[in-house]
């Protein structure tokens, strides 16, 4: 089968066996799978990655011990926690300290044409999703973690700093659930997502406001976001942190001291409310797609989702029609 594997920031497609099965695994057969941020950084170099990344997908069950989910299509949470540590007891998991985690720690990812993850962590995506919309449930999941970690009442103002596929999708999540979000981006085409979802979008000048907003989201993905989101941040406010940078991150610490302002970091969401959203089309995933490639293409799929002004790419597997 083929396989994706990324070294040294090459990225090689390699023929590799198939997985073995454990017991409590499902065998999935990938339709779609999606490139985003993280898989560029470990391109790059972050966590000193080596090996099949991948972590957003929708496929097809090939093989489990529930036969229930013999042939269905499914989504997949992405961490693989032990269970069994005080930390999977107190509802912990996705930070137990001996989990893997798929495509990212220790775990073969979604780009390859079959892969291994426990049914536990699986979701039945409903009959009438297509996998081209599907394969977003992970980083729509990701973008609803942020009303399950801060409590922003109804109506209220929240700024969304950068117009790049996770935070359209956050500013989509967030306008959808009744909040009022001002999205500031670089790129009018990416903005135009979001306003056609009603949220106010404002191209980024020489200056952002100040002490503007008492909920700001940094999902601009660059070292200088965390900066840039706490000056629009009001004294008291809160700062939600989506970005992940591979390297240091330099702060000036002073003013978050001074202004007193709560820093929220934020990764993996709970898949239900992602599926929700997905399902009633209350969010525009579509219009993020740039572009859909062949597994066997991965390497020019890597270039493409690096580029400037593209969104989405997508590896299809040899079972998307």
């Amino acid at each position: 089968m083929l396989s994706i594997y990324l070294d040294n920031g090459k990225v090689e497609v390699r023929d590799a066996p198939v997985p073995a099965r454990p017991a409590g695994f499902a065998l999935i057969r990938v339709e779609l799978a999606g490139i985003c941020n993280t898989d560029l950084e470990l391109q790059r170099g972050y966590y000193g990655f080596s090996g099949t990344p991948g972590h957003e997908f929708v496929g097809i069950v090939e093989a489990a011990d529930s036969q229930q989910l013999v042939g269905k299509r499914v989504v997949g949470e992405i961490n693989l926690a032990c269970g069994h540590c005080s930390w999977c007891h107190r509802g912990l998991g996705r930070h137990c300290p001996t989990r893997t985690v798929l495509g990212i720690v220790r775990q073969p990812g979604a780009f390859q044409q079959l892969f291994v993850l426990p049914e536990s962590n699986l979701h039945v995506v409903p009959d009438h999703l297509p996998p081209e919309i599907a394969a977003f449930t992970e980083p729509v999941a990701a973008a609803c973690e942020i009303l399950d970690q801060v409590s922003i009442p109804p109506g209220s103002e929240v700024a969304v700093l950068g117009d790049g596929k996770l935070g359209l999708l956050v500013a989509q999540v967030l306008q959808a659930n009744g909040l009022k979000v001002h999205q500031f981006g670089r790129h009018p085409e990416k903005l135009r997502i979001a306003a056609r979802a009603g949220v106010v979008t404002e191209m980024v000048g020489a200056n952002l406001p100040e002490a503007a907003y008492e909920w700001v989201v940094d999902a601009t993905g660059s070292p200088d976001g965390l900066s840039a989101a706490a000056r629009m941040t009001q004294p008291g406010g809160t700062v939600i942190l989506k970005s992940t940078v591979h390297g240091l991150v330099p702060v000036d610490t002073a003013p978050l001291i001074v202004n007193e302002l709560t820093l929220v970091g934020s990764r993996c969401g709970r898949f239900e409310p992602a599926l929700d959203l997905l399902s009633r089309g209350a969010i525009d995933v579509r219009s993020m797609i740039s572009e859909v490639l062949p597994l066997a293409d991965a390497s020019l799929a890597f270039d493409r989702a690096a580029s400037p002004g593209i969104l989405k790419v997508l590896l299809s597997g040899e079972s998307y029609q």
